[in-house]
């Protein structure tokens, strides 16, 4: 009611960034250990998947390119550049990386993410396949699964509903906010 009557908050780009590096960053690092623990007592997995919970990296990887894959959807030609470009700016730091080369792997990660997924753009499945994938879980599985190295329907569908908590609110955030340079 009130955003009809005094309109929507600002909210500058360069703070979105901060939100956005901040918010994810905390929910990947708070957050893995759950993800590994729903791995591992899977029941479609034969064996115990062996994955470390500090080994986040990949992890941290697919949901951040998952996520800027997603902002041209929610924000304007150019505006969105920049939200991205400030994004990786500010995760370069973090990450002690160059942003060129920070730029390139999540580039990278975003193809891959399409390439497991096709011909779906859903960006939450590509997630969950991304992640079955580069921690190699399809060894774990029961052979037909394993053969066919393609993850089993029911943990996938598990998998999506935790992936689902590390997307942005792209759309929250533009419906509430005025987004401004």
């Amino acid at each position: 009611m009130f955003t009809k009557i005094f309109g929507k908050k600002k909210l500058k780009e360069d703070k979105l960034s901060n939100i956005f590096v901040n918010a994810t960053l905390q929910a990947v690092e708070e957050s893995f250990t759950d993800i590994v623990g729903l791995i591992k007592e899977s029941p479609e997995f034969i064996v115990s998947p062996n994955i470390d919970p500090s080994d986040d990296s990949k992890f941290m990887l697919i949901v951040i390119a998952a996520n800027l894959k997603e902002i041209p959807k929610y924000l304007p030609a150019h505006q969105d550049n920049r939200v991205i470009n400030s994004i990786i700016t500010k995760l370069s730091g973090v990450f002690d990386v160059s942003f060129d080369k920070l730029e390139g792997i999540l580039r990278d990660y975003q193809s891959y993410l399409s390439r497991v997924n096709l011909p779906s753009n859903n960006n939450l499945y590509a997630m969950s396949k991304a992640l079955f994938y580069k921690y190699e879980l399809g060894q774990y599985q029961e052979e037909y699964f394993k053969n066919m190295n393609s993850p089993n329907p029911l943990f996938l569908k598990r998998l999506d509903e935790a992936m689902a908590l590390f997307l942005f609110n792209w759309a929250s955030t533009k419906e509430n906010y005025q987004i401004v340079e």
